[in-house]
């Protein structure tokens, strides 16, 4: 174990070189990878990564410039246990069983989100989000393969029409990282593909034909694993779609790969606003100072951010963690969106709570923080239902006139319920009154009007 550790880190320093001579050598600007930057001399603009949690322990000899370099971090993702041991503390037990594991379903985790394991704490909710679990495997026949039953909406391949004015549209089942506890865990199996040029063709005439799609959401996968000049081909396609208003991207990569978030990529999407980036924070611990930088350049170039998590069992599955968790997002102006039931998925059980969990976080949120912290929690219907919110239940009791509720202290308080007004009768001297231009009303009170004759006096 010790040679083959010896020989990925020697691989890792190749890669480092090369990426470094690379740089050197290269004076082409138009040929520099997205997210490589040089080192600055100016303390403000040295990169934040330094502070990772793990990335001295690790990568301590990788220079930043290769270390900001998303390419560099996405060819050198740890895929195989092999290399996952010379990082986290295995047994030879426990590397078999993973072994297992991942015949079924794969490891992929970027060096920048290993970074912030502790490698020294098994129940690290950074590490039960990105390292295999044998309960994948021991639990595995819970739940179904597609539970959102995406299939059956799919309209052409890559292309889901659920909702009458939105069409979700996959581009690619490429991510930076393999989740645990990811819905289309069922395409880990198929290999990386992307969708051709025809598949795209034919999911573009599609919006196309129905004008009342107004919403685009570009999802996979990652979309963001594309070029970013394959990104814009589609964008700017979809932009010339009259009937389109806004295009969201749902993207992992602020959170998992920030470096891939650079000037390029925040310049070409400011060109196609109004643009929407859905991403997915589940745990405090991953907003570090990259990824908040990462949404801060998305934010200056006009592209709002909202958060999309996941409640997960022993990551963020109390009052603490989710209240920790959006109260950083807000620092860096990041809207708490949606709190997600993790959904009934193959090889996602060990993770998943009882849906009550999540209505108490709710209810342990609302009134102890502000309103802009709390998110709104969903379940993502089976066999296509859709998400529906849920929330605690405040009404004791209703009537047609009153409402017995509760606040968040517990208190009880009746509240009178509007209910429509009666419309009197007017006196038929104000209804029709007489020719003079006045009406019979105290003295003091007359005002002069001119009044047109009612059908009601015809």
């Amino acid at each position: 174990m010790k040679t083959s550790s010896v020989r990925f880190k020697s691989q890792l320093r190749n890669e480092s070189d090369k990426c470094c001579l690379e740089s050197c050598s290269n004076d082409d600007p138009e040929e520099e990878p997205p997210g490589k930057r040089s080192i600055s001399d100016d303390p403000e603009e040295e990169p934040p990564g330094k502070i990772a949690t793990t990335r001295y322990r690790f990568f301590g000899d990788m220079p930043d410039a290769v270390w900001n370099d998303w390419k560099w971090q996405f060819r050198n993702r740890i895929t195989l246990v092999e290399q996952l041991v010379q990082f986290i503390p295995l047994s030879t037990e426990e590397q078999a069983q993973l072994r297992l594991v991942t015949m079924r379903y794969p490891v992929s985790v970027t060096p920048y989100y290993l970074s912030l394991i502790n490698p020294d704490d098994p129940d690290d909710p950074i590490r039960k989000q990105a390292i295999p679990s044998t309960m994948e495997m021991t639990m595995g026949s819970i739940g179904v393969e597609d539970p959102l039953d995406e299939k059956k909406d799919t309209v052409v391949p890559g292309l889901v029409h659920r909702y009458p004015d939105r069409v979700l549209l996959v581009l690619t089942d490429i991510c930076p990282m393999l989740c645990r506890h990811c819905t289309r865990k069922r395409e880990w199996r198929t290999g990386g593909w992307v969708r051709s040029p025809a598949e795209v063709k034919a999911m573009l005439d599609y919006i196309s034909q129905h004008k009342a799609i107004r919403d685009v959401i570009i999802s996979g996968g990652d979309p963001l694993t594309l070029s970013t000049h394959h990104l814009e081909d589609i964008i700017s396609r979809i932009r010339e779609i009259k009937h389109v208003e806004i295009i969201r991207i749902g993207t992992r990569f602020p959170v998992v790969l920030p470096q891939r978030i650079d000037k390029e990529l925040c310049s070409m999407l400011a060109k196609y606003v109004p643009i929407w980036l859905n991403t997915h924070f589940n745990h405090v611990r991953e907003i570090t100072p990259e990824a908040a930088a990462a949404c801060d350049r998305l934010l200056r170039s006009g592209i709002p951010v909202n958060n999309q998590s996941v409640l997960l069992r022993g990551i963020n599955d109390s009052v603490e963690a989710q209240t920790e968790l959006c109260h950083g997002l807000l620092k860096i102006k990041v809207r708490p969106y949606y709190l997600f039931q993790c959904d009934e998925v193959q090889g996602t059980e060990h993770l998943r709570t009882p849906v009550e969990v999540g209505i108490k976080i709710i209810e342990g949120m609302r009134g102890h923080t502000s309103g802009l912290a709390i998110p709104t929690f969903v379940i993502d219907l089976p066999q296509g239902g859709g998400k529906v919110p849920l929330q605690p239940d405040y009404i004791l009791s209703q009537t047609e006139g009153e409402l017995v509720l509760r606040n968040y202290e517990g208190r009880i308080f009746r509240y009178r319920n509007p209910t429509k007004p009666a419309c009197p009768e007017l006196p038929a001297e104000v209804l029709c009154p007489a020719d003079s231009a006045t009406v019979s009303l105290p003295q003091e009170n007359r005002v002069p009007v001119r009044v047109r004759r009612s059908s009601k006096c015809e």
